[in-house]
Order: structure tokens, then C-alpha cells, then sequence
């Protein structure tokens, strides 16, 4: 039986349990205690996941997703998770799209934090649209974060010292990729949430900048702000973490090995004590309200 104390690594390199993803069970087996709120008609509201559009690219095919949380009001400030999604190709729950994300729904049940899902945007002479693979127009996609983090926190009172980057499969990697790109966009991040793949752990993805070097550049501007790095399986995270050693100090990252086979982020939607460790790590790293703290 896998035990809570096996699931986080922490900063200290601990050997993996002999025992192989295949070998873990399958999520599903789990029943679902959330569901990811359906998209919802008009304007921004308490508890309405709202398709929004960043002005300035209203012409185009982009938006992002945003939920304000069940206890929103305005002229409070609120932590804020932006997230990146996965590769799409896969299922309708994965298609690449900002609908497609799900871990900022899954660390908070909806309470305490605004939840934006970001999209990687696509550049054609046409028109611009929403990339389903990989960063689309890199520069672009900065450029449409950097405008909705500031749109955030002007219009619905995020905190620009509790905005955490999050990610699940591409979305992970674009927490350093896109997240840690340069220097503008690297300062609006208080943390980092990396689920299923790391920057420059693996090289030769279909990208320019997807070698070891381009990532320790990125790497060097993550300073010393808090990492979650999760992962199914032991052995995949204490790879991450045999290449971090290497590199930075551990002392602010967190290492959490996913105890179930499964290439997925649904884990949020599940009562484990994975979660219920990783809903505690959120609130040391980027602190809800007050009257949050001990929900």
C-alpha cells in the first residue's frame, strides 16, 4: 500500500519505490467527487466559468477561460491561478483548448481563488487562433499573458503577490517555457504548480528552445520562488529531480510522485490524500484570504 508520507519527496533526494508506473493503479477506479463547472452564459460572476476575450484580440478566434470564486466580490483582491493546458489530439477533456484545464479547479473546489485558463495562440496571415499543440506564436502567447495577468488583477482584484502559474503535460513545461521565457513575463509569477513533465528534462520536443541550454535560461529567472513538481509514477519525478539537483538549489521546490498510472490532471476531481497534500502546499505558496485559510 502506498502511504501519504510516500507521496511527497520534498527537497531531498529519496530513492524511488521499486515499483513501476505500469505496476500503480488506474485513477478511474476512484470515483469522482467534483466536476469541472461548465462554461456559462454572459458576464463574469461568483461561481461562472465565463469564456472572456483579452481586449485587443477581439477580432480573432482567442479567449481565455475565468472563474471567480463562490465567495468573490468585487473590491476584494484574491489569489489568482493562471493555467496552462495540455496537448490537445487527445479526447473532448483534452483538446488543447483553455476549456480543457482542470487543475485549478481541482486544488481549490471553487472557493478562495480566481481561475483563469490560458491559451497558446496561433499566428496566421488570416486571423489568429487558439494553438491546440505546443506554444502556436511564442511571442504572441506571451503577449496575450502578460495582457490578461494585467486585466486580471485590474478588473476582478487578483493579487499581483499570489498569482501562481500552473500546468498539466504542456502546460507543465510552459510554466518555465512560457512562464520563464524572458525577463518581463518571469516577474508576474509568485509560484509555480508543474504537473506531468518539466522543461528540459526531456530534449528534442517539436520546438525551437526545447534543448538543455535554452531551459537552464529559462531556468535561472525561477529565483527562489516555490515549485511543485508532480509526476505519475516515482521514477519520472525523481528524474526531475536528479536534473534540478544538478543545477539549483532544492530548497523551494517540492517534489510529489502521483501514486496511479495515469497521464491525467483528474486527479483534482478525487478525494486523495495526494490532493489533500497538494491543496496544503498551495496554501503555503500562494495563500488564500483569511477567512480561507482553514477551509
Amino acid at each position: 500500500m502506498i502511504t501519504l508520507t510516500q507521496v511527497v519527496l520534498t527537497s531531498c533526494m529519496l530513492a524511488a519505490p521499486a515499483v513501476s508506473s505500469q505496476d500503480l493503479p488506474d485513477i478511474s477506479a476512484v470515483a469522482k467527487e467534483l466536476s469541472i463547472p461548465k462554461t456559462s452564459a454572459g458576464a463574469p460572476a461568483a461561481s461562472a466559468r465565463v469564456r472572456e476575450t483579452t481586449p485587443g484580440w477581439d477580432a480573432d478566434e482567442v479567449h481565455h477561460m475565468l472563474w471567480l470564486p463562490e465567495d468573490w466580490k468585487a473590491g476584494v483582491t484574491y489569489p489568482v491561478i493562471f493555467e496552462y493546458p495540455g496537448n490537445g489530439g487527445h479526447s473532448d477533456d483534452f483538446d488543447g483548448t483553455p476549456e480543457s484545464c482542470g487543475l485549478g479547479y481541482g486544488l481549490t473546489a471553487g472557493h478562495g481563488y480566481i481561475w483563469v485558463s490560458l491559451p497558446f495562440i496561433e499566428v496566421t496571415e488570416e486571423k489568429m487562433s487558439i494553438a491546440k499543440k505546443w506554444w502556436g506564436d511564442v511571442e504572441e502567447t506571451k503577449r496575450y499573458c502578460r495582457a490578461t495577468v494585467a486585466l486580471i488583477h485590474a478588473e476582478y482584484g487578483g493579487d499581483p503577490k499570489r498569482t501562481l502559474l500552473a500546468g498539466f503535460s504542456r502546460g507543465a513545461i510552459a510554466c518555465n517555457f512560457i512562464g520563464l521565457h524572458d525577463d518581463e513575463i518571469a516577474k508576474l509569477w509568485s509560484a509555480f504548480f508543474c504537473h506531468s513533465h518539466y522543461d528540459g528534462v526531456r530534449t528534442g520536443w517539436p520546438y525551437e528552445g526545447a534543448d538543455r541550454a535554452s531551459a537552464l535560461t529559462r531556468l535561472k529567472r525561477l529565483g527562489d520562488r516555490p515549485q511543485w513538481i508532480s509526476h505519475e509514477g516515482y521514477a519520472n519525478v525523481e528524474m526531475v529531480q536528479r536534473y534540478l539537483k544538478e543545477r539549483i538549489p532544492l530548497t523551494q521546490l517540492t517534489f510529489a510522485p502521483l501514486p496511479y498510472r495515469n497521464h491525467t490532471d483528474a486527479w483534482g476531481l478525487r478525494k486523495l490524500p495526494f490532493r489533500r497534500t497538494a491543496r496544503d502546499w498551495l496554501k503555503t505558496a500562494c495563500p488564500p484570504n483569511e477567512a480561507e485559510k482553514d477551509d
